[in-house]
Formats: C-alpha cells, sequence, structure tokens
C-alpha cells in the first residue's frame, strides 16, 4: 500500500420527498451536468451538519476536540457574557469596542461589516482574560478605560497569535478538519485538510410542486376554504458525493497528534454515512443513511468519479455502483495510481480491487491511516 498521504471518500446517498439544501429563492438547489439539470446539495451545507451533528460519532465527542464558535457575535455571546452584565457601559464600551475591532478588523464595532468567524476556546479564554484585566485597570474610570483600551487596541489589532500562542488548536477541532480564513488577519487563516465536494444527484432532477394548506381547527361549519395556502418544492434522489482528507495536512493542524487526527477521521466517515441534512425535518423527515460508501488511500492526487454519472443513470444504488466501477476500472487501466480500498454497498455490484466491509471496518481502517504517516515520518 502507498503511503496514505491522502484519503478519499465516495458517497451515495438517497432521499425521497425532502428539500435538503434551498436557493435564495426557496427551491431545491441545482447544478447543470453532462446536459441535464440536476438537484444539489452544498458543501457548506453538508459540512455545517457533519460539524453540529448530536450524534454518538460527533466531533465534539472526541477526547481532546477542543471546541469552537462560528459567529459574528463572539465578543458579546462568549467573551463577555454573562461576568460583564452590570458592568458601568461607559468603562465596558470602549473595552467592546477595542475587542470587536481586534477580531473582526477596523468595521467590526459594526455588526453587519463583521466576517462571520471561527475562533477556538482558546482564543475566547484569552480574549476573556484580557477583557476582565482591562476592566480591572480601568478601575470604574471611564476615561481610563478608553486610554487602556486604546493602547491594547493597537496592540493587538489584527493579531491573533497572541490569542493562541502555543496553541495546539487555535481554531479547535473544527477549524483543523475545515479550516478558517480571517479577512482581517490573513495570518489567522487555516489551510482546510478536508475537501468536500457539492452533491449531486446521478440522474436527472426529481422534482414537483408541493401544493399544502394548513387548516384551522376552530373553523365553524359555514367557514368554508383553508386559512392559509402554500407551495413549496419537493425533490427524490440518489445523490453522489465526494470527500478528500489531505492526511498530512490534518496532522500539522492537529500538532502532529496522530492519536487525534485518527479519531477524528474515524468519526467523520460515520457522520458522512449517518448524518442527513436537516432541513424540513418536521414535514419531509429527510432521515437517510449512504448506500454505498467506498475509501480510498493512496499518494497520488485525488479525482472525483463524478465523470461515472455525466450520463445520468437509473436512481438505484445497484446501477450507480456498476456505473461508478465501471469510470474507475478505467481509470484504473489508464493510470494505474494503486489506491487502497475498503467499500460498505447496500448493493451486491463488485468495485475492483475493493475489500468489502462493514462502517465500522471502514471508519477503523480510516482511523489508522495518520499513525502510519507519523511513524514513517518520526
Amino acid at each position: 500500500m502507498p503511503d496514505p498521504r491522502f484519503l478519499q471518500i465516495h458517497f451515495l446517498a438517497p432521499y425521497t420527498a425532502a428539500l435538503l439544501n434551498r436557493d435564495d429563492a426557496g427551491l431545491a438547489k441545482r447544478l447543470p451536468y453532462g446536459g441535464h439539470l440536476r438537484t444539489r446539495v452544498s458543501s457548506q451545507c453538508l459540512k455545517r451538519h457533519w460539524r453540529l451533528a448530536d450524534d454518538p460519532h460527533g466531533l465534539d465527542r472526541i477526547d481532546g476536540a477542543d471546541p469552537a464558535y462560528r459567529s459574528r457575535e463572539i465578543i458579546g455571546h462568549k467573551v463577555l457574557y454573562p461576568w460583564a452584565e452590570g458592568l458601568e457601559e461607559a468603562v465596558l464600551e470602549p473595552i467592546r469596542e477595542a475587542l470587536l475591532t481586534a477580531v473582526y478588523g477596523d468595521k467590526g464595532t459594526d455588526k453587519k461589516s463583521r466576517q462571520t468567524l471561527l475562533l477556538g476556546e482558546v482564543e475566547v479564554s484569552y480574549l476573556t482574560a484580557e477583557a476582565k484585566r482591562l476592566v480591572e485597570d480601568a478601575a470604574g474610570d471611564a476615561q481610563k478605560a478608553k486610554e487602556i483600551a486604546n493602547d491594547w487596541r493597537k496592540a493587538h489589532k489584527a493579531n491573533f497569535k497572541a490569542m493562541s500562542e502555543n496553541a495546539r488548536l487555535p481554531a479547535g477541532l473544527t477549524g483543523a478538519l475545515f479550516g478558517r480564513m480571517v479577512t482581517s488577519d490573513p495570518k489567522a487563516n487555516i489551510e482546510a485538510p478536508v475537501h468536500v465536494a457539492h452533491a449531486f444527484t446521478v440522474h436527472a432532477e426529481e422534482a414537483e410542486s408541493d401544493y399544502f394548506i394548513a387548516a384551522d381547527d376552530l373553523a365553524r361549519e359555514e367557514d368554508t376554504g383553508a386559512d392559509t395556502i402554500q407551495e413549496t418544492e419537493l425533490t427524490s434522489g440518489l445523490f453522489y458525493g465526494y470527500v478528500v482528507v489531505d492526511i498530512p495536512g490534518l496532522l500539522s493542524n492537529l500538532g502532529g497528534d496522530a492519536r487525534l487526527a485518527g479519531a477524528a477521521l474515524h468519526n467523520l466517515v460515520y457522520l458522512i454515512a449517518e448524518v442527513s441534512p436537516g432541513a424540513k425535518l418536521g414535514s419531509t423527515a429527510p432521515y437517510s443513511r449512504a448506500s454505498f460508501l467506498m475509501l480510498e488511500a493512496g499518494d497520488r492526487q485525488p479525482r472525483s468519479l463524478a465523470e461515472a454519472f455525466r450520463s445520468p443513470c437509473a436512481a438505484e444504488t445497484g446501477q450507480a455502483v456498476a456505473a461508478l466501477s465501471n469510470h474507475l476500472a478505467a481509470l484504473d487501466a489508464a493510470y494505474a495510481t494503486g489506491e487502497t480500498r475498503r467499500i460498505m454497498s447496500l448493493a451486491n455490484a463488485d468495485v475492483p480491487e475493493a475489500e468489502r466491509g462493514t462502517l465500522a471496518d471502514l471508519a477503523s481502517f480510516a482511523q489508522g491511516l495518520p499513525a502510519r504517516i507519523a511513524d514513517r515520518t518520526a
């Protein structure tokens, strides 16, 4: 087996009568591909549900996984709340503004101008300690608070380094996996080792407009008609999804901790297979699990298998796996990149050079990859 620099994860997941991911008009997101429109689920949507999953394999269940918070309200909701309640506003305001400017940039005092930013627990703890120190130094003097806040602002403007000095996970496990972009301080950016493609249906879109009403339970017999009349879109489909993990990049973001990297990959495999986008839960119950999952480990540049579905195939797992296998065999014959493969499948179709197993088997396979790299580079 070649050095497992990259882990590629391919999945097929079925959904019926759902609206998994909407555009600005409230309709299903779409993608033109192969001369046909496909229903699409964005990578942002997928990653959000994997990040926040309340699940036995949730990322927050991993030992040593520091939390992180993605928000425009971190200063008010995490740094100053609740200890700063009741403080004199004239003292607190310049300190609050200094914190907002340090984190969100020159326009940070205006909520609408702030970037939705990811901060790890270590950074939140640093800012909280600094805020408390500044309040204490001000000693209730509003003018002094302005002076020390201004000095602190100059020292910390666009400087995340002080917030996360010597921190293993400056943006938590979330940032280590999915990266972080800070427009106010590019030095605080974290390169994402997990790359997620938009999922799309392997067939042409299947959609309908769903007309529905809301009836008034207390209406009298002479009251006719519906209380509310609305329309929504519902779609069905078998989606192909693709994820790549740059394992050395993940190890770098985790300070070389192969145990934590392995645990993250183990749980990520479970989340990809089991966690569904959560839109319109009450009216569509869009709960599904992957009907096919393939892991590939190798040292060559990754490649999506989306081309297998450029010509739409039937919305059936067995036929989709057959199409994927045919394309994979052609790639193997042309490139001979030698990836090691593991599959979990509800279909009986064969996959070239792949070892079959359960979801637990695939997750364990992924978990062991970081240690192999760490051992060879030690």
